[in-house]
């Protein structure tokens, strides 16, 4: 991601549309062929002092401004005739959003690999586990009893929702922008269209119904849906490093050439991946928020917003893109501890099934009844006389309870922990298909 967004790409991407652009205006007949290669032939940043450009923007208040005046230069010194069409009918801002449109679809293309691989690793792993009890946490405390599968799905849906997202959102930000200094193209007159419509097919973009100097709508629900991802990669760093916690110790990132170990404390397994993922993602906000804020882009272009984005746009993707890294490393091959997950649930003797006791018993002994008889036996639990279990069926053998209140089947099936983690299996099958569906689907689908 650092390579697409470096100096010399984000140059190399501008000289890329002002190569297009005379050829677009060559193939319009506007000017002649033979400057139009000239031109072209010599936009390759490769043949220019790359800090220099850096240097002189400043002072001319965008890049594109020293690298166009570079161009000129140089097609003066083999063809002074073809340098008076460098650059002719556009602006600086066309260069450089467009230019940053090309570096962004590369680097979208980057990080729908990389999420469609992350999503592949946590749908495997949902496939491959069924019926493995394990706790559910609410409020940082044990809840009750769930799925190691409906764990994964959780984390796994809005991923696939933010891969489908950020295809659609592309479709609609990554376009040509072609306007010159007012956004009517009026130096092209009757050749604006079919000029916008060649730029178009060279660089592979389409054309805006409007050029969008000011509109910055669909860019930045562009950089929105990378927020949202963001969000939805923290969470799941923040899971994995609760669960790895020694006190839970039930999914461990592998160790893999030393990555987490403490030379201190030798003990220690820090989960270096959650780590870096949680410090990447919880960047994306704030660029996020100052990208929203370049919006008020004044009258027909704006004065320092535009400028403004491209100082956060490569910040977020690489946010974005780090806490994908840092996952996918995190998810190729986490130590599940399922036997850990099932000692946890164990170990709260029952007290997760105390709901599903109670409304067992309710429609039979009444409400006051109920509620008086299970929080004496949770009570007795929490002194350490036994499971809930346990202590149900020492309330039926001494007459607490009436025979008739529960059944000694309907009481193993009230803490039969598998049946209830396939139940939560259940809820999420239909959603396992068809996140296996919408991934073969994006990936059948060549990105934008």
């Amino acid at each position: 991601m650092e390579a697409v967004f470096s100096p010399a790409a984000v140059v190399q991407s501008m000289m890329d549309v002002e190569a297009a652009l005379v050829r677009a205006q060559s193939k319009a007949g506007l000017m002649p062929a033979s400057a139009a290669q000239a031109i072209s032939s010599l936009c390759r940043a490769e043949l220019y002092d790359v800090p220099s450009l850096l240097a002189a923007a400043p002072a001319a208040g965008s890049l594109a401004m020293p690298t166009v005046q570079r161009l000129r230069e140089t097609v003066a010194l083999f063809d002074p005739a073809a340098s008076v069409y460098v650059h002719r009918n556009a602006c600086a801002q066309d260069i450089v959003d467009t230019a940053m449109v090309l570096c962004t679809r590369q680097a979208l293309r980057i990080l729908d690999d990389d999420l469609q691989a992350l999503c592949g690793q946590l749908l495997d792993l949902a496939r491959r586990h069924q019926a493995v009890p394990m706790l559910g946490r609410t409020l940082m405390q044990p809840a009750q009893v769930i799925s190691l599968r409906y764990k994964v799905m959780n984390w796994l849906m809005p991923l696939v929702r933010s891969a489908e997202m950020l295809r659609s959102h592309a479709r609609e930000a990554l376009r040509l922008q072609l306007g010159g200094p007012v956004g009517t193209l009026e130096s092209l007159g009757t050749n604006a269209d079919p000029v916008s419509r060649l730029l178009s097919e060279d660089l592979g973009l389409p054309v805006s119904e409007m050029c969008w100097h000011t509109q910055r709508d669909r860019w930045i629900r562009l950089a929105t849906e990378l927020g949202v991802l963001c969000g939805s990669m923290s969470k799941l760093a923040q899971d994995l490093a609760l669960l790895a916690q020694p006190e839970v110790d039930e999914i461990v990132e592998a160790p893999t050439d030393g990555r987490g170990s403490c030379i201190a404390l030798p003990h220690k397994h820090n989960p270096i991946a959650a780590q870096q993922a949680l410090a990447a993602t919880l960047r994306a906000p704030h660029r996020v928020a100052a990208l929203m804020c370049c919006m008020n882009q004044a009258h027909e272009r704006g004065l320092g917003q535009w400028p403004a984005e491209l100082a956060e746009w490569s910040s977020l993707m690489g946010a974005t893109h780090g806490a994908l890294i840092a996952l996918r490393r995190a998810m190729g091959a986490p130590d599940v501890r399922t036997a850990k997950m099932r000692a946890n649930v164990d170990a709260q003797l029952g007290l997760v099934g105390s709901e599903r006791l109670e409304l067992l018993l309710t429609p039979r002994l009444g409400r006051q009844r109920t509620d008086a008889i299970v929080q004496e036996l949770i009570r007795r639990v929490r002194q350490g006389q036994g499971s809930l279990m346990q202590m149900v069926r020492q309330a039926l053998e001494e007459g607490e309870l009436p025979e008739t209140a529960i059944s000694m089947r309907e009481l193993s099936d009230l803490f039969d922990v598998v049946s209830i983690a396939a139940w939560a299996d259940s809820r999420v099958e239909q959603s396992l298909q068809q996140a296996g569906q919408r991934l073969e689907l994006l990936a059948g689908q060549p990105f934008v």
